[in-house]
């Protein structure tokens, strides 16, 4: 982008716009003073409007045509990406980029090669249990919730419960499907306190029935032993070579010859247990409360079929671990496999997240950055960078609060973000908003994306220290190509130290202004030098002689020079000789207090000088600019003064008081006024107004004119023709 080219109308207020920001000649940064209601809301807003996509209008008078033409120099529109506006303030607002101030590309491929065949295998042993839990999703965080009650741990699950499925037996709990038993409608039954009493009820008679039984032994061998060694002996062939075995029944020794006979031995023995008349009770109380829904239904249907479940019912959280593990036994290979494949990378991964953790990224440039620029009693802190670079994980910005801001070895105590916020200052929370800014531009620098940056009044409500905190960094970032800078603020001061700091050339530095409804953005007169070498070289036009004034008088009062302090005293307050002091007294008391202007010559020089005061005003009435220059918001400043003093001395007719004031004339006169004329409220008012509108930095200290600056011109105007009408 070399050049931008923006033509608006009817955009939030402004009228008409046609600007160039020449960036190819001028510089990269432009820096645009704009008075309070000129057109510097309304610009951001429109460029905001822009950035995001939308359709920018007139919210006064919506009926008005808009018209929004930006281009660059090629009259191409500029696109919303390559546009990111720094609102004076935005809470909210949080950059989507930080997380690509992380990257480390080798590392996170290297990362990524190792867990991409973790993956692999892990969707194998996934598929295996989907169809064993009855799970259609979740199943990863089902199982690792189960082992390690964190939903987000599979892998830490799975090697935690290694020995088990590497050293255990598969059980007739691999037959029992998850889902059936933990789902919404059956886990309320379960917690049911009154529901678990039953089942305990039918735990204990059955061990009881299994203590007594002469074939089965409780804790050694269970019905579910010894059908596991029918399977066993079946499938080793065992019968089938002619041998067999003797187990007891009744108290008799029998012996075995078929696997026929064995599973029928067994059967018997299960049947004295299960059809118990007591058992069967239990179990029927059991039974009551499984009816309600077909989840029960299915979940009572299992239990009959499985009854080795009900004596886990008592502990679920158990009952769970142990589903799981079975059904990892029966996928044994698939598990061990995922194994060896975690293990064969472990120490590779943790080389890699520790070199993750250990590396100084882009964002911790922009963490030193905002820690060592910027005053406020805290300090940002990253705790999950490995996570961020190699798992694309979101930042986790934390705070460290310092118990003082002044001391480097402060105790510090961590502190959540809202937390922060509710002790912070306005302008402590602002910088916290600068924060996110400095993310935001840095991951632009990092992507190389070119990038026109709209700054509106960023350093607003900000103390001195802060503020130039924010300069330095507007100045690094105006340090790089492919960033443009259009800086707008209604703050003098900060855009002369913007302009000066950034050092933008001469055209760079833009004053705002309206005339006749359209916005015109002018080249600064008063630049490096401010405002007073100029004035001193054009001492023969009315409006800057008149604005010299002040500051003449400031440097007689420093110089120690009373006498010429105390006649130009006369052309800023009503004295006795201020109707008498011609354009030649002026002349000559400016040749001495400055001594390089001997050869000043100044024209009609017995006009005096207070008709001139009143002329330049009347004639800034007729013109039709909205705005002003600063000698002209001086000269009406002056001479709304000396209209309302002359009025009040006129009114108040005490010579003798009048004559008598020797300092905050203004002021005293407006005191005596009030107390003379207590029902005169309307010029009451008048008065105070004026000497709100009119400070008394104009005679008192004027080398800080930055607030005259900020004065709107209509207020200005419209107050000279009141105290006018007096």
């Amino acid at each position: 982008m070399k050049c931008l080219h923006v033509n608006l109308t009817h955009c939030y207020g402004i009228k008409s716009l046609s600007a160039k920001f020449d960036f190819d000649t001028k510089g990269n940064v432009f820096s645009v003073y704009a008075p309070n209601g000129v057109m510097k809301t309304s610009f951001a807003n429109t460029f905001r409007d822009l950035c995001s996509s939308q359709d920018t209008s007139d919210r006064i008078w919506p009926s008005n045509n808009t018209e929004r033409n930006i281009a660059d120099e090629d009259g191409e529109p500029l696109t919303p990406e390559c546009i990111f506006v720094i609102e004076p303030y935005n809470e909210k607002f949080r950059s989507d980029r930080i997380s690509r101030l992380l990257v480390n590309d080798s590392l996170r491929e290297r990362y990524e090669e190792i867990y991409l065949e973790i993956e692999k295998k892990t969707e194998v042993l996934v598929k295996g249990l989907k169809p064993l839990s009855g799970l259609k999703k979740e199943i990863c965080e089902e199982l690792s919730n189960a082992i390690t009650h964190d939903r987000s741990e599979f892998l830490r699950a799975i090697a935690r419960v290694k020995y088990e499925v590497e050293n255990e037996e598969d059980t007739p709990l691999g037959d029992v499907t998850f889902s059936t038993i933990f789902n919404p409608k059956v886990e309320p039954v379960l917690s049911d306190q009154s529901f678990r009493e039953k089942i305990r009820e039918y735990v204990e008679k059955y061990d009881e029935l299994v203590s007594k039984s002469t074939f089965f032994k409780k804790g050694v061998f269970t019905h579910n032993n010894a059908v596991d060694i029918a399977k066993n002996l079946n499938s080793n062939g065992f019968f089938n070579a002619n041998h067999s075995v003797y187990i007891r029944m009744d108290g008799k020794k029998t012996e075995i010859r078929s696997l026929e006979e064995l599973e029928k031995a067994i059967q018997v023995e299960k049947d004295k247990i299960l059809t118990d008349e007591d058992l069967r009770t239990a179990f029927e109380n059991i039974d009551k409360r499984l009816t309600k829904n077909a989840d029960l239904k299915k979940f009572r249907l299992c239990l009959e079929k499985h009854q080795v479940i009900l004596a886990e019912l008592n502990n679920p959280d158990s009952l769970k671990q142990k589903l799981w593990i079975s059904y990892l036994i029966r996928l044994k290979d698939d598990y061990l496999a995922l194994m060896q494949c975690i293990d064969s990378g472990k120490e590779e991964l943790n080389r890699i997240v520790e070199e993750a953790a250990s590396q100084r990224t882009q964002w911790a440039e922009v963490i030193s950055i905002f820690n060592d620029r910027f005053s406020v009693p805290f300090v940002v802190r990253m705790d999950n960078q490995e996570d961020v670079i190699l798992k694309s994980d979101a930042p986790s910005i934390c705070f460290d609060f310092l118990q003082d801001l002044n001391d480097d070895d402060s105790d510090s105590v961590s502190i959540e973000e809202d937390i922060l916020k509710s002790v912070l200052s306005n302008g402590e929370r602002r910088a916290l908003y600068i924060l996110n800014i400095i993310f935001e531009v840095e991951a632009r620098k990092a992507s190389g994306q070119e990038t026109l940056f709209i700054v509106d009044d960023i350093a607003d409500s900000f103390d001195y220290k802060n503020k130039y905190a924010i300069i330095e960094y507007l100045k690094a970032v105006s340090e790089e190509p492919f960033f443009k800078q259009i800086i707008l603020s209604h703050n003098f001061d900060f855009y002369r130290t913007v302009s000066s700091r950034l050092n933008l050339k001469r055209q760079s530095r833009m004053l705002a202004s309206k005339i006749s409804g359209k916005i015109v953005l002018q080249e600064e007169v008063y630049q490096r030098s401010a405002p007073f070498s100029h004035w001193r070289r054009n001492l023969g036009e009315n409006a800057m002689l008149i604005a010299s004034i002040p500051f003449l008088r400031n440097l007689a009062e420093f110089s120690g020079d009373d006498s010429s302090y105390t006649r130009l005293t006369s052309l800023l307050h009503i004295k006795s000789d201020t109707d008498n002091f011609t354009i030649g007294d002026l002349e000559s008391l400016i040749k001495h207090i400055l001594y390089d202007q001997d050869s000043l010559d100044l024209s009609s020089k017995e006009d005096l000088v207070i008709n001139v005061i009143y002329q330049v005003s009347d004639n800034l009435l007729n013109d039709d600019t909205e705005t002003l220059s600063l000698e002209d918001k001086i000269v009406l400043s002056i001479a709304i003064r000396l209209k309302i003093e002359s009025f009040m001395i006129r009114e108040i007719n005490d010579t003798s008081f009048w004559e008598g004031i020797t300092s905050n004339q203004t002021v005293k006169l407006i005191n005596r006024y009030k107390t003379d004329f207590p029902d005169e409220r309307d010029n009451i008012r008048l008065l105070e107004r004026v000497n709100l509108m009119t400070p008394e930095n104009i005679h008192l200290n004027s080398f800080m004119y930055e607030p005259i600056l900020d004065l709107s011109a209509h207020h200005l105007k419209k107050l000279y023709c009141r105290v006018c009408t007096c």
